[in-house]
């Protein structure tokens, strides 16, 4: 029977995929995460003093969440229970609430429960936790890639120190390949077989700082060549892009990386970067987004950013959005690629858009300001009785085109054009309209300002 058993024990080993295999069990092998993880850092205090509290692990697949998690378990002196949110349910979660009660009350041992992909819960599953959470009976750790302060309750998150993590580089990625050719315990170290430089530098690239897929990806290279002759022995940058799957762009049309990146384009057409606006864009639209959510973003950033300093702006706007609604992708991207461009290299103005939030402020906190009698509505029987209409000019009647007279009936300047693009037209239109104006007041009371009617 024993003997059975360590078979098994070795058959399921050796079963295990490469990433498995090479998961680091200390904090000197784990790789990345130097701003919580490095010398002298807050998460590695915690661990060394044993004072880890609730954290909540924040970040893409493949940055070594559930790693780190269960290199906590060789630290703390707590019992270590792990649950995966996908497969469990209350049920589960209370009996683990349970045995750390009894751990606790028997000789005070604490419990950490780590909970992968915590964001699979939801708001009632969470809820369960909450109250042996705040009481210390367990000391939570979950795991997600998606943004906890989206996707996991707030009381929970407010227990908990969230870490984020990010990407691994490169060079982490190119070490820890490295690593594996050369373990011969549990990696590929005992296969005879040659990796050239660039095969290692282009799965380091292309797997985008996740560890997981690009061991998995050198596993699978050096095992379809592990049957070829000595001579074909050998992995280049041919066999490596042959064994990494397609890229699966971390993306979730309605959580974080959905506004992420809506903001990123945005910046980048607002800062007048045409070049990091189209990338945003070609993210977003192969990661499938919906491309009419762009072209509504298009058509918002053109009125709200480029304005009146160049109002060809919402013409191509509108045009986009018109194209991207009939054609669809792939077609589109062509359309909005053009869109993007123009706008980002277009002269920007929020002029107009300060002016309707201001007004639109005004209108919602301060006292309504009634319409002027010569403004109001003469085309119905009774206006005339009621002076409606009496006294209004109109501009096509003088020889500028403009008249000077009350239109609001209190002293604003909401629209304030600056001097970029076509909008230093209208500035100087307006300074005429303005100063116009102002000289007629003069006129009318010289206490107003400007000099005394002669």
């Amino acid at each position: 029977m024993d003997l059975f058993s360590e078979q098994r024990r070795r058959a399921l080993q050796a079963a295990r995929p490469l990433p498995v295999r090479m998961r680091p069990t200390t904090l000197e092998e784990f790789v990345g995460q130097e701003q919580f993880v490095g010398p002298g850092k807050l998460l590695r205090r915690l661990l060394q003093a044993d004072r880890l509290t609730s954290a909540i692990f924040y970040g893409p697949p493949g940055t070594g969440k559930t790693t780190l998690a269960q290199i906590i378990a060789g630290y703390t002196k707590a019992a270590f229970e792990q649950l995966h949110a996908a497969g469990a349910g209350v049920k589960d979660v209370r009996e683990v609430l349970e045995r750390a009660k009894s751990r606790l009350e028997i000789n005070g041992q604490r419990t950490v429960l780590f909970l992968d992909e915590i964001h699979r819960f939801n708001r009632a599953q969470q809820d369960v936790l909450l109250e042996d959470v705040e009481q210390g009976v367990i000391i939570l750790v979950g795991a997600t890639t998606e943004n906890p302060f989206f996707s996991v309750n707030a009381p929970l998150v407010s227990r908990s120190q969230v870490f984020q993590f990010e990407p691994l580089t490169t060079r982490h990625i190119r070490d820890l390949l490295v690593r594996a050719l050369q373990d011969k315990k549990n990696g590929l170290g005992n296969i005879d077989i040659e990796v050239t430089d660039d095969a290692l530098d282009f799965l380091a690239e292309m797997s985008d700082g996740d560890a997981r897929r690009a061991l998995s990806a050198l596993e699978v290279a050096v095992l379809s060549q592990q049957q070829a002759g000595p001579a074909g022995r050998k992995v280049d940058r041919d066999g490596a892009a042959e064994s990494i799957q397609k890229k699966a762009l971390l993306y979730d049309a309605k959580g974080d990386a959905h506004y992420d990146h809506i903001s990123a384009f945005i910046k980048s057409v607002r800062g007048s970067d045409p070049d990091a606006a189209v990338y945003w864009l070609a993210r977003m639209l192969e990661a499938g987004e919906d491309p009419r959510f762009i072209a509504r973003r298009i058509a918002i950033l053109a009125s709200e950013d480029i304005g009146n300093a160049d109002p060809r702006g919402i013409q191509v706007a509108a045009a986009a959005y018109q194209i991207t609604e009939r054609i669809g992708m792939p077609e589109c991207q062509l359309t909005l690629a053009q869109a993007t461009i123009f706008l980002a290299c277009a002269p920007k103005s929020n002029a107009s858009a300060m002016a309707i939030w201001s007004a639109m402020e005004d209108v919602q906190h301060q006292r309504v300001v009634p319409v002027p009698k010569h403004l109001r509505d003469t085309h119905y029987q009774g206006a005339k009785q009621l002076e409606h209409g009496q006294g209004y000019q109109s501009p096509h009647d003088h020889a500028k085109g403009f008249v000077q007279q009350e239109y609001l009936g209190v002293d604003k300047n909401y629209y304030q054009p600056t001097g970029r693009g076509y909008e230093r037209h209208m500035a100087e239109y307006l300074r005429q309209v303005r100063g116009d104006k102002a000289a007629d007041e003069a006129k009318k009371d010289p206490s107003a300002g400007g000099s005394s009617p002669a």
